[in-house]
């Protein structure tokens, strides 16, 4: 599911140069002039220069939230990334979002077409399906975000099941003309998927703090982030954070952000959708 378990313990991060990135196996359309942060092969940052963020929202098998993040995107006349696995692009309840996110000009990407697990949570992270299951996995959910009315050479961008792959996924990802991407570390925001029954729910007031504490206390401000929320995250949560998105967009464009496309954040832009 935009419901999704980040993965813990990673490496640390590391800013790199495009030259960098070329060598790390990441795609070739990332300009010269930019920098941008890699983890096991995916991007988790993109440049910290200019004062843009982009709201990457990804979904499966919820979507509640999605009106109220459409509304309030569309108030600020900003854009957002949406990864959605094939399951979500082929509900029949979803299809309205789906069209609006076409028309309203947002990035639309996978998300795996069936929200695979690439790798376990614990231990060493080997790769737990083969890259012929990998392939058709990926190729499923592209064909139907190209049914979805988008353009094959403008999905240019993945990110991977509950956010969880290795270096071998990144690789793959990059043999299909994709570059991954992940969220950037930092703030609680891709926990808003928790329910008040579980363990480790995080209430969204915690989650809108952590954010704007993040803000604060970085030297480069929230510049180049991927911010990840979840277009939903069913009934075992009552404190749905897109009741607050609104908010936070009104506090963050008062700080001068420009909230845009994961393409435009991370390379040129892609001539729109169409």
């Amino acid at each position: 599911m935009l419901l999704i378990v980040a993965c813990l313990a990673m490496p640390v991060q590391r800013a790199v140069s495009a030259q960098s990135v070329a060598s790390a196996n990441l795609s070739p359309q990332i300009p010269e002039r930019q920098n941008v942060q890699l983890r096991e092969g995916g991007i988790i940052r993109g440049p910290t220069s200019t004062r843009q963020l982009a709201f990457v929202f990804t979904g499966h098998g919820y979507a509640e939230g999605g009106k109220t993040i459409l509304d309030e995107l569309a108030r600020h006349k900003a854009k957002g990334s949406f990864f959605l696995t094939g399951d979500f692009l082929t509900n029949a309840n979803f299809r309205p979002l789906i069209q609006r996110v076409v028309a309203e000009g947002h990035f639309l990407g996978p998300h795996s077409d069936k929200h695979v697990l690439y790798c376990p949570w614990e231990g060493p992270k080997k790769t737990l399906v083969t890259h012929a299951e990998f392939q058709a996995d990926l190729q499923n959910n592209l064909r139907k975000i190209q049914r979805s009315g988008v353009r094959r050479p403008q999905i240019r961008y993945f990110l991977p099941p509950y956010e969880h792959y290795n270096q071998e996924i990144a690789d793959w990802s990059k043999a299909m003309g994709l570059t991954l991407v992940n969220f950037t570390p930092g703030t609680r925001s891709n926990a808003d998927y928790t329910g008040e029954a579980d363990r480790n729910f995080v209430p969204s007031k915690v989650i809108f703090d952590s954010i704007l504490r993040q803000e604060q206390q970085d030297p480069h401000g929230l510049n180049g982030y991927l911010l990840l929320l979840h277009i939903g995250s069913g009934p075992g949560r009552a404190d749905k954070f897109p009741a607050r998105f609104g908010e936070l967009l009104d506090y963050l464009a008062g700080k001068g952000y420009g909230f845009v496309r994961v393409d435009e954040l991370l390379g040129p832009k892609s001539g729109g959708i169409h």
